[in-house]
C-alpha cells in the first residue's frame, strides 16, 4: 500500500482527493493537513469528505503526518506548495503540486528542491487537458503562422490566479510549437485604440464567474475557416483522479520534476 497525505484537506478539492483514495486500490490515506485556524481540525478526514470514517485526524502539524507519507498531494497556494515541498525534501518524501499561479522565481525553486525528491507538478491533472496539450503541439505546428491563436478561459468566482495555469501552458505550448517566446507574444489585455491585432500575438481572454470548474478553448483563427479545441471540466473528481494516478506513478520514482505528460507516457 502506497500511503498518501492530502494537503487542504478540508477544501472542496482536498474532500475530493480523500474521496479519490479511498476509491483506488493500492493506496492508503495515512494524513490530512489543514492551517492552524481550520474549524474542522480534529476531525476525521473522511466524514469531512463525505466518504465516511478512515480514522485519520485532521491536522496541522507538517512533519507528524509526513513521518507516516510516502508521498503528499498538494492543491493549495503556491507559497504553500513550496513550504511543504521544502519539507518533503528534508525528509525525503515525494509531492503531487496541483497548485496554479507560481512565478518564474517560484517555479525556479520547484526545479531546485526537485533534484532531492520526485516531484510532480502540472497545472492540470486532468487526462483530458493532458491529451489537449498534445494535440494542440500538432495543430499548431500544422496550421503554422496562417492562423491567429487567441485562448479563453471560464472559471469559477473564487479563483485568485488569472489566467488559469492551464490556459498559459495551452499557450506555452502553441508558442514552442510555432517558435515563438510565449512571454513575450502573450497578451493579455485589449482596450481602446490598441492598434491592429499583430500576426505572432497569443490572446490570452480570461471569465470568472458563477460555479464554473474550468473550460478552456483555444482558437486557430485563419482566412475563411476557424478551428476550436475545447475542454470543459465537469467536476473536480477528474484533477482528482489524476492526482492520485500521479501520486501511485511517483512512488517508485527517482528526484526530479514530472508532469502529466510523464505520467501519460505522452513525451
Amino acid at each position: 500500500m502506497i500511503k498518501v497525505a492530502v494537503n487542504g484537506a478540508a477544501g472542496r478539492m482536498g474532500g475530493r482527493l480523500i474521496t479519490a483514495i479511498k476509491e483506488t486500490g493500492g493506496l492508503q490515506l495515512t494524513g490530512a493537513l489543514e492551517h492552524t485556524e481550520n474549524p474542522m481540525l480534529g476531525q476525521d478526514a473522511g466524514l469531512s469528505a463525505g466518504c465516511g470514517p478512515l480514522g485519520v485526524t485532521i491536522c496541522s502539524d507538517l512533519d507528524k503526518v509526513l513521518k507516516d507519507t510516502e508521498v503528499l498531494i498538494d492543491f493549495t497556494f503556491p507559497e504553500v506548495s513550496l513550504r511543504n515541498l521544502e519539507a518533503c525534501a528534508r525528509l525525503g518524501k515525494s509531492l503531487v503540486i496541483g497548485s496554479t499561479g507560481f512565478t518564474p522565481e517560484q517555479r525556479a525553486r520547484v526545479e531546485d528542491l526537485a533534484r532531492h525528491v520526485p516531484v510532480v507538478l502540472a497545472p492540470n491533472m486532468s487526462v483530458g487537458v493532458n491529451a489537449c496539450f498534445k494535440i494542440l503541439k500538432e495543430a499548431a505546428r500544422i496550421l503554422g503562422e496562417g492562423f491567429d491563436v487567441e485562448i479563453v478561459e471560464l472559471h469559477h468566482n473564487k479563483k485568485k490566479d488569472s489566467p488559469s495555469g492551464t490556459a498559459v501552458r495551452m499557450g506555452e505550448i502553441v508558442a514552442e510549437a510555432l517558435g515563438r517566446d510565449y512571454n513575450e507574444c502573450a497578451v493579455y489585455h485589449r482596450e481602446g485604440m490598441c492598434g491592429a491585432r499583430t500576426q505572432e500575438e497569443i490572446g490570452m481572454q480570461t471569465v470568472r464567474g458563477g460555479d464554473i470548474v474550468g473550460e478552456h478553448t483555444v482558437y486557430f483563427i485563419g482566412m475563411g475557416e476557424r478551428i476550436e479545441i475545447t475542454h470543459r471540466a465537469m467536476s473536480r473528481d477528474m484533477f482528482a483522479r489524476g492526482a492520485v494516478r500521479a501520486a501511485a506513478w511517483l512512488a517508485d520514482k527517482t528526484p526530479g520534476l514530472y508532469d502529466m505528460q510523464d505520467i501519460l507516457g505522452l513525451k
